[in-house]
């Protein structure tokens, strides 16, 4: 894969987010990869992938999903943020970022009705949604297999995963160093489900109206907001998800009806002083048939005024010489370029784009494995090292605060 330099766009000026100043514009999305220990701390393998993506100073990350809690989680292998020892873990990988003099947001995660049944059941924890409803008919067997079929949250356990649950992992994030803490409203987890019809059909105050599905993602965002500040804060969203049983363009009412309102009421806080670090738009989709769709997210730029993260549209981009991504990053000020398969696969993509060098190809089969072959095998530009895959396919990841 071979492209020509991006050095002379505004992929490579500086940009101000929230309260600090990056130096480029190439942003590393939130890529789950699963290589967190069974507890849920972060782990040896995880310092090493986010230190080496941190070898081009001034870039920003954004981590892989990470639960705010047990009650609305349990992924297995996925990190988490609601104890000590989760944030003991995450302070040893952000101060490592920051000693490459990079930046690093933590993605905030509440699953709901897409979490395992089965792990949750265990720890003796039901399975809750905004509605009694499933993402799918799988889905529905294998909850009602353990005996934890999916039930509507109450406007008592709202009230608790926004004041206590959200807030509990948000002030963990500080505490670990994030620089930007990213709510996870896209790819049908809990937060989208409270905004899509699809998955949302309650008859309190947070259903049935737009204003009313929307109300659960502001009021979040509202009382994070008095947590560590607006200059902290971002949201993802995916205003055309098909995932996990969002059903975007089959709604009665359009999505851009249902985002719009959102983005709007996020300016208009802005301009109230509280304007948000960025708002990451998924404004590519990777189809179940292994197709790859451009999705039209421009009604989102004539209503944020401020920083945007665009990402998910870019992977092949390299087939046309960047020319996507050249357009995006120059059209105006205020634009990062987002990339997961490609920064996956290439620790340092950063300098690779600014030079117009080749790159890895990456292989999807690693991406949710639990041992290090397709994750830290990735080499630098140049490097003649061999990789053992069979070897580094028995190196499984060890908790950074395990015996400590």
């Amino acid at each position: 894969m071979t492209a020509t330099s991006l050095k002379s766009t505004n992929l490579f000026k500086p940009i101000k987010v929230g309260s600090v100043t990056l130096q480029n514009r190439v942003t590393h999305l939130p890529t789950t990869r699963t290589r967190a220990f069974g507890d849920h701390t972060a782990t040896d393998l995880q310092l090493i992938y986010y230190e080496d993506r941190s070898s081009s100073p001034g870039t920003l990350l954004v981590t892989e999903a990470t639960l705010i809690s047990m009650n609305q989680g349990l992924y297995p292998n996925v990190p988490g943020i609601w104890n000590k020892d989760q944030v003991k873990s995450w302070k040893k990988i952000t101060d490592a970022v920051h000693k490459k003099r990079g930046f690093i947001s933590v993605q905030l995660w509440a699953v709901g009705r897409v979490g395992f049944p089965d792990l949750l059941k265990a720890e003796g924890l039901p399975l809750t949604s905004p509605s009694a409803l499933y993402e799918s008919e799988k889905s529905k067997e294998a909850a009602e297999a353990v005996e934890n079929p999916v039930r509507m949250l109450t406007e008592d356990e709202i009230k608790d995963i926004i004041y206590n649950q959200y807030t509990n992992a948000a002030k963990n994030a500080i505490e670990a160093g994030f620089d930007f803490l990213e709510i996870h409203a896209a790819n049908g987890f809990l937060v989208e489900q409270f905004i899509n019809p699809s998955s949302n059909t309650r008859t309190d105050k947070y259903g049935g109206s737009i204003e009313n599905r929307a109300r659960f993602a502001l009021e979040l965002v509202d009382h994070l907001i008095s947590v560590v500040g607006a200059d902290k804060l971002a949201i993802r969203i995916s205003p055309f998800n098909n995932f996990k049983g969002m059903l975007a363009e089959n709604e009665v009412i359009h999505p851009i009806a249902t985002f719009g309102y959102i983005v709007s009421e996020l300016q208009r806080r802005a301009d109230k002083g509280n304007e948000l670090a960025y708002i990451s738009v998924v404004d590519g989709r990777y189809n179940s048939d292994g197709t790859e769709a451009v999705l039209n997210t421009k009604f989102i730029d004539q209503i944020w005024k401020g920083v945007i993260l665009r990402g998910a549209k870019y992977t092949h981009d390299y087939k046309k010489n960047w020319e996507t991504v050249a357009r995006d990053v120059d059209h105006d000020n205020r634009t990062l370029i987002g990339f997961g398969r490609n920064f996956i696969a290439n620790p340092d993509l950063v300098s690779r784009l600014e030079n117009g060098l080749e790159l890895n190809a990456y292989d999807r089969a690693t991406f949710y494995k639990n041992y290090n072959n397709g994750y830290n095998t990735y080499q630098f530009f140049g490097s003649s090292e061999e990789v053992d895959a069979e070897a580094e396919a028995k190196v499984l990841p060890k908790s950074l605060v395990q015996d400590s």
